[in-house]
């Protein structure tokens, strides 16, 4: 299962080809990762909280770190009105990581594919900095957004 994450474009984002900056397009992911697991009191959002398991509070006993980003730019994004739909699904779950999966279109009904993208979380705990691993409920309620992973095109 994916969860759609719109997220809006600033004018700033845009660089001199009037497109949307490959930097930008890392801090549109950022956005989708922290609205899509960060716990949040905000009932009424438009984004589905079953992923949202990780307190993101300043003193939270969990850290997020990334450890790895892959991106690959399918057709460039020009600035629009209305959010970008970030697809996001996790392609992967291991020990104390996971891989999360993103595809960007310009809204939830396109099938124009602006770019794939995949992360690679690690779950850190706060007080000794190491690694810790996915709980038994993180595993259960992330389990059913589990899909294959991006399929990157390998190009070389």
């Amino acid at each position: 299962m994916r969860v759609h994450v719109p997220i809006h474009l600033r004018w700033g984002d845009l660089d001199a080809y009037n497109h949307v900056n490959n930097v930008e397009l890392m801090r549109v992911f950022e956005e989708a990762r922290v609205r899509a697991f960060w716990r949040s009191d905000d009932e009424g959002g438009d984004v589905d909280q079953g992923m949202a398991l990780i307190e993101a509070e300043v003193g939270s006993d969990t850290m997020t770190l990334i450890a790895r980003h892959e991106v690959e730019y399918v057709a460039p994004i020009p600035y629009q009105r209305g959010p970008l739909d970030v697809r996001m699904w996790i392609g992967a779950l291991g020990g104390a990581s996971l891989d999360v999966c993103y595809e960007v279109y310009p809204d939830r009904e396109s099938d124009l594919l602006f770019a794939r993208a995949s992360s690679t979380i690690v779950l850190v705990d706060a007080a000794s900095g190491k690694p810790r691993r996915i709980t038994a409920r993180e595993r259960e309620a992330w389990q059913r957004y589990l899909e294959e992973p991006v399929p990157f095109t390998r190009k070389r």
